[in-house]
């Protein structure tokens, strides 16, 4: 696969704004609330080079998941790429940003080891399929920013009930973690519907992966708890028609039910 197709890396200078950022142990799926973020601070790809100034890991990451990144381009996403020219081992080698309108996906492996740890945890020979299931997960939250949803509850649920005794801080806190938790539900079954459609045969296995990455540190309720959805999805049949965001839609409904 060659690179020419995507676009190369030049680096800028400058200072992201806030982000939230992913935790490892969510096996790296997750999205980060970045605003005004690197376009500086990062290496940024165009059609005209070939990004020689990517790392023979950071390639291996942008080659995997570049079919999803074609596909939302073609489809008509407003979506860039990036690549942290410095990362820290607490960073998810993926994340999504938003900024101006435009889903930024945004690599950081350098100095980070989890970036070839989640390689090395991927089912032999299925390292390709599970990059772009990744990607895609992204892409849940991408459209999710676009149609200005994101955090928000479909039409007709409502927002559970708080927990007793919680200050109006830890109240905050319960919130974002439960809209957390909702958004990295819907971004999984994105993902989920992209292997259906792409990868049919190996859904079995990369759903299982996928369940295995979600486990690692299991803590019930927190924000990367994506369980309940993934259970909901070990049938690929179970999910929806139409765009891999459409098909994930009536799964996603069906767990917040029990969820609000």
């Amino acid at each position: 696969m060659k690179t020419v197709h995507l676009p190369t890396l030049k680096t800028a200078r400058g200072q992201p704004s806030r982000t939230q950022p992913l935790r490892r142990r969510a096996g790296a799926l997750a999205a980060v609330a970045l605003q005004g973020l690197l376009v500086a601070g990062a290496l940024w790809w165009s059609a005209s080079s070939h990004a020689a100034d990517l790392t023979p890991l950071e390639q291996r990451w942008v080659d995997g998941m570049s079919p999803v990144i074609r596909e939302a381009r073609s489809s008509g996403l407003p979506l860039d790429v990036a690549v942290r020219p410095q990362a820290s081992p607490d960073d998810s080698p993926v994340a999504l940003g938003f900024v101006k309108g435009r889903c930024k996906l945004v690599l950081s492996l350098r100095g980070n080891p989890e970036g070839q740890a989640v390689l090395d945890r991927m089912p032999q020979g299925l390292e390709q399929p599970a990059l772009e299931l990744m990607a895609a997960h992204e892409l849940g939250h991408c459209r999710r920013y676009l149609d200005g949803a994101w955090f928000g509850l479909p039409a007709g649920f409502s927002p559970g009930q708080m927990p007793d005794g919680l200050s109006p801080e830890l109240q905050e806190a319960y919130r974002s973690m439960k809209s957390t938790r909702r958004e990295e539900g819907y971004g999984d079954l994105v993902a989920l519907a992209w292997i259906r459609q792409q990868h049919g045969e190996r859904y079995a296995q990369l759903h299982a992966w996928l369940v295995s990455e979600r486990r690692r540190d299991y803590v019930p309720g927190d924000h990367h708890d994506t369980l309940a959805w993934l259970q909901l999805a070990r049938d690929p049949a179970a999910l929806g028609q139409g765009s891999i965001f459409e098909a994930a839609r009536p799964i996603w409904e069906r767990a917040l039910q029990s969820d609000e």
